[in-house]
């Protein structure tokens, strides 16, 4: 039995929208991933685009608010701005990222007593540093 028989309106309802039923993970995913970013901001060896990109990607998902905040955020939205439009990272970012995955695998090799982990290690950081080098410096 239908329910909108039983309060005598027997007009056709649209279903609801299937997005409904699943935006608040997303919403929810957004919301942790701008506090991680925020707390990037100001605590070195905490990355901050990469969870700006992620809250931004569930925002649009699940927030169109926190979506809107992010992108006219004065110091967020730009290098956002940046990615989305010309998957660009700027020279700053770059030498950032690079300079603290160094200093980072060098912590890592004197403090390690294993072979194994400042090689894995030192290839990914390879790998993530090739990449963001060969992203174009914003016009």
């Amino acid at each position: 039995m239908d329910i909108r028989n039983l309060c005598g309106n027997n007009r056709t309802m649209p279903p609801p929208e299937p997005i409904d039923r699943i935006r608040w993970p997303f919403a929810l995913l957004a919301y942790l991933s701008v506090g991680l970013a925020l707390v990037g901001v100001f605590l070195p060896g905490i990355p901050t685009v990469p969870f700006l990109l992620l809250a931004a990607w569930a925002a649009d998902r699940g927030s169109r608010r926190l979506h809107d905040w992010i992108h006219n955020h004065r110091h967020l939205g730009p290098p956002l701005r940046q990615w989305q439009e010309q998957r660009a990272i700027t020279s700053r970012a770059k030498a950032t990222a690079v300079t603290l995955m160094t200093a980072s695998w060098l912590i890592m090799v004197w403090r390690t007593d294993t072979l194994w982990v400042p090689v894995v290690t030192g290839l990914l950081f390879i790998a993530v540093g090739s990449y963001l080098l060969s992203r174009p410096t914003p016009t």
